[in-house]
This record gives C-alpha cells, sequence and structure tokens, in this order.
C-alpha cells in the first residue's frame, strides 16, 4: 500500500481498487501454490490447527500443549532415565529435589484439570540409580572394547594408544 485511503472513500471500496490494479499489473501472477488445493483442506476442522501447524514447522515438542499435571507425571516417570546419565549421588538428589520442588508448587496452585499427582521419593530414586550403576560397573567391559591386563598398571589413555596388533 502505497497511498493512503481517502477520507471520502470508503474502506471495502478502496480495498477492492488497490486489489484490481495489482492484479491489474500482473502482481499475483506466478505465485507459489497457484492452482493448487489449500493443504488440509480435507481434514475436520480443529481449532487449534494453527498451533500444531506452528509446532511442526518449528520441529518442537507438542508436550508444551500438554496441562501442567500432565507434563508433570511425565518427568516423574521420565525420572529414572533422567539420572541415569549422572556421575554422583549429589547430583542425582538435585534433579529429583528440582522435579518435586516443581510437583510442589502445582499442588499449592493447581492450573489445568487437577490430577493426583505425588512428589518422587529421594532414596528410591537414589536406590534404583545406584542398582543400575553397580549392574553395569562390575564385569562388563569398557566401552572402547578393550579389556585392561592384570600387569598393567598404566593411565587410560596410555591403554587407548596401544596398538590392537601388539601382543604382551
Amino acid at each position: 500500500m502505497t497511498d493512503r485511503k481517502p477520507a471520502d472513500v470508503p474502506v471495502h471500496t478502496w480495498v477492492d481498487r488497490l486489489i484490481r490494479e495489482a492484479e491489474e499489473r500482473g502482481a499475483f501472477d506466478n505465485l507459489p501454490g497457484a492452482g493448487k488445493p489449500l493443504p488440509g483442506l480435507d481434514r475436520p476442522l480443529d481449532e487449534d490447527w494453527w498451533i500444531r501447524q506452528k509446532l511442526r514447522s518449528e520441529d518442537l515438542p507438542t508436550d508444551g500443549l500438554l496441562p501442567p499435571a500432565l507434563q508433570l507425571r511425565r518427568e516423574l516417570a521420565a525420572l529414572p532415565e533422567t539420572v541415569r546419565d549422572l556421575s554422583d549421588e549429589d547430583a542425582v538428589r538435585a534433579a529429583v529435589r528440582e522435579v518435586n520442588a516443581r510437583v510442589a508448587a502445582w499442588i499449592r496452585t493447581p492450573s489445568g484439570p487437577v490430577l493426583p499427582v505425588a512428589p518422587a521419593d529421594v532414596d528410591a530414586v537414589v536406590a534404583q540409580w545406584r542398582a543400575g550403576r553397580e549392574a553395569a560397573a562390575p564385569g562388563s567391559p569398557p566401552e572402547d572394547g578393550t579389556t585392561p591386563r592384570p600387569g598393567d598398571r598404566r593411565p587410560w589413555w596410555r591403554r587407548r594408544r596401544r596398538s590392537p596388533r601388539r601382543s604382551e
């Protein structure tokens, strides 16, 4: 729109005139998608279609659309996998405390549908974390595929440099 609407011309007349002039200039020729059907026209009407489309185009997770109680339930269910790779017990306890703080905040002032959500038992999660660490530690070969020899007291970085053809 390059010029202002005259005061004595109704809006719809002025807009129609601008569109007609643009058509005469060929501004609408060769637009992408010209002559193609509109995407999603055959699907049922969904009032949140634009939100879902934006999430798909931005490749964002749809968990943000869930009510807070369901989001918390998912976090609590995924807690063992979340803490599995943490290095020490303090980090595991801190992660569980963080989730429990969000649960407590939601319990104080619930929003959305009210569903039962209980905080995670810190000691149970730590015990499960320990059991997973102990099951993976003894008897399992190192991740690089080499097995340490009984008389080998070299640091791990020197052991990795050793050629696999060399035998002692």
